[in-house]
């Protein structure tokens, strides 16, 4: 009878291909016409696709000239309307196109689900009028974001504070910096927030408190060695960045010096958003194989979704010197029966100097055999070769780092472990280069 059982699985497996097959074509079928105006229609030109028309409840309007000329088209399987119910986070490629610069590739960010977006709208009217729907434009003339107007100097923290991850505990440096680097607005460069247009500063507001990714990736630009996806800019409510490469994900199964050289990366990164000359912690609370992506020529490693990133000023934290300020925080590793997840404190993570949140998240979520993905387990560091396996150090450091023995040891094997990364990535090259 058990001798069966794996046929009898393959058969059934044969039949839901088959069945997945035919039931896609029967689609196709039924969405024929529709098929063949979705190639000959860019639908990145029309305001309501893109919702421009919801402005200014959007993010922004910078490239919405390069959007209405035809300069932005979605890939081929981007233009097909019907399998956007299996693009659940609304994340595109599309092709853009400048006359002296040639083509490239680019993302397209609506910066939430469709149920997200629509919670955004009835939030609005909601602040606005107490009622789910409204003229969603004169509710936002309503709303807190509307409120603070150009005759407010500053951005400051009491006004914004909590309404994002971004801002959970700011300080004027940051938000200075926020309005100050602010991207949706010809006269960028000042944080006075007199010089943004009414409309643009209500842009800036729903942005930071909806979803801070934009706010983020331009306040700590790629162009400065931050290692987050270049803003290119935004249009109504879809936002362009720049297309980084394949997601670290793919690189699960990489030959063994490809992953070490990935790893170093990422552990660099945590050093970096933790430890830097701007005295801005970057904490980054969600982690997963998804988060990033590698350059195809370079092989750098790059932050691509930075929604869920908190940001601590150093600077202020001494100077204010809340209680234990200067005692080191510890994140307590937690077993979980879901992917991806992670332990933390952010009023801790808010006021203390010396922080290991970093370590932990790419230590636990991205190397360690404790790392959970799409059903499987080990992380980017799994299966390595017999004598580094022998040795046991790699191991012993990675356990070490995710779920530590001794009391702030996870800070010394980080230390060590992206040490011992940079002499495998070192002597992996050695040999590389010897052949």
């Amino acid at each position: 009878m058990l001798r069966f059982l794996p046929l009898k699985l393959g058969r059934l497996y044969r039949c839901l291909k088959l069945l997945l097959v035919v039931g896609l074509f029967v689609i196709l079928l039924m969405n024929t016409h529709n098929l063949f105006a979705s190639f000959q229609k860019n639908e990145l030109t029309d305001r309501r696709f893109i919702n421009l028309n919801k402005c200014p409840a959007c993010f922004g309007t910078s490239w919405c000239r390069k959007f209405m000329n035809g300069q932005v088209s979605f890939e081929t399987w981007g233009r097909l309307r019907f399998l956007d119910v299996f693009n659940v986070k609304n994340v595109y490629f599309a092709q853009y196109g400048e006359p002296r610069e040639g083509t490239r590739r680019v993302v397209l960010k609506r910066l939430g689900s469709n149920q997200e977006l629509a919670d955004i709208d009835q939030k609005i009217c909601k602040r606005a009028t107490g009622r789910p729907r409204c003229d969603l434009i004169q509710a936002m003339y309503k709303t807190e974001f509307a409120r603070i107007n150009g005759d407010v100097r500053l951005l400051t923290p009491e006004v914004v504070e909590g309404w994002s991850d971004l801002v959970h505990c700011p300080s004027q440096r940051l938000l200075d910096r926020v309005v100050r680097r602010y991207a949706e607005t010809k006269d960028s460069g000042s944080f006075l927030l007199k010089n943004l247009k009414d409309t643009e500063r209500m842009q800036l507001l729903m942005t930071l408190a909806f979803n801070p990714e934009p706010l983020v990736l331009q306040s700590f630009p790629s162009d400065e060695g931050w290692p987050f996806a270049k803003y290119l800019g935004a249009c109504g409510r879809v936002v362009a960045v720049n297309y980084v490469g394949e997601e670290l994900w793919s690189f699960y199964n990489a030959p063994w010096e490809k992953r070490v050289d990935l790893a170093r990366q990422l552990m660099d990164i945590a050093e970096q958003l933790t430890n830097n000359d701007f005295e801005f912690a970057l904490y980054l609370l969600d982690v997963s194989f998804d988060n990033f992506a590698v350059g195809p020529r370079d092989g750098k490693v790059i932050i691509v979704d930075a929604e869920n990133v908190l940001v601590a000023d150093k600077r202020l934290i001494k100077q204010n010197k809340p209680e234990n300020y200067d005692v080191w925080y510890e994140s307590r590793f937690e077993e979980c029966d879901r992917e991806a997840c992670l332990s933390f404190s952010k009023d801790s993570l808010c006021s203390r100097v010396t922080v290991d949140h970093n370590y932990y998240a790419v230590c636990q979520n991205l190397l360690s055999r404790y790392a959970t993905w799409r059903g499987t387990t080990g992380g980017l560091l799994h299966d390595p070769p017999a004598h580094i396996a022998k040795d046991g150090q790699l191991e012993a450091l990675l356990d070490e780092c995710t779920k530590p023995k001794k009391r702030f040891g996870r800070f010394q094997a980080a230390k060590e472990l992206r040490d011992y990364l940079t002499q495998l990535a070192a002597s992996s090259s050695s040999l590389v280069s010897a052949r």
